[in-house]
């Protein structure tokens, strides 16, 4: 799977990808994360990318021509499954979006800075918007890196492990049970005995009920689902 994304400010994108899951990932060749410095589109001798925005108002909105030109660079060199713009005003990501975005196979990513892109570039281009929550952040980067990270991790041969992806918070609408490794006796705070039986039926009734419960509690809004 390939990911390009665009930034205005694509060092800050660095770091997400060059470590633990998502490095090993890239160097096994099972995803692809290509970032794609906006400024090189840029007009004029500044590589001009942004500018004031038409009726006034404070802040600056990146202009659609070096948007326009890197989209339309990328297009030429492959085909997307979608082309997503990070917003606050898209729709709202979750675990049944990572799991449906990551059957695709190419996958651009627009990140947003200042006041956002101009409009024209989201008629234009544009096939998916999506926002992290309901907060503004200073640019879409780590929205991306959020993003691509959740995708990955479900995609076959990413995990060392492949079930731990299917047995995370979100699968099946139900908060992930809790969890504990050695020591058994911890301060004074033991194991549940279950868990030290060794008898996988127990434990996973167990463990759908504690999922429950911890839903119940802290998101019941998720057992609506």
């Amino acid at each position: 799977m390939r990911f390009d994304i665009i930034s205005a400010v694509p060092n800050l994108l660095h770091s997400p990808f060059e470590h633990s899951i998502i490095k090993r990932a890239q160097e096994r060749e099972l995803i692809e994360i290509q970032i794609i410095d906006l400024r090189e589109f840029g007009i004029g001798k500044h590589k001009q990318i942004d500018d004031y925005q038409f009726g006034g108002g404070a802040g600056m909105v990146m202009m659609p021509e070096p948007l326009d030109n890197a989209i339309s660079f990328l297009k030429n060199q492959r085909a997307y499954d979608e082309v997503i713009y990070m917003t606050p005003d898209g729709l709202t990501f979750d675990q049944a979006m990572a799991n449906r975005l990551s059957l695709k196979g190419n996958i651009m990513i627009i990140c947003g800075h200042y006041k956002g892109i101009d409009e024209r570039i989201r008629l234009e281009h544009v096939t998916l918007e999506i926002s992290i929550g309901d907060f503004v952040l200073s640019g879409g980067e780590l929205a991306a890196a959020l993003v691509v990270d959740a995708i990955s991790r479900i995609i076959p041969g990413v995990l060392n492990n492949e079930s731990s992806a299917l047995l995370d918070s979100f699968q099946d609408n139900l908060l992930a049970p809790p969890v504990y490794t050695r020591p058994a006796d911890y301060k004074g705070m033991l194991v549940p005995d279950v868990l030290l039986s060794g008898h996988e039926a127990k434990i996973d009734d167990w463990r759908y009920e504690m999922s429950i419960k911890r839903t119940q509690e802290r998101r019941p809004d998720l057992l609506d689902k």
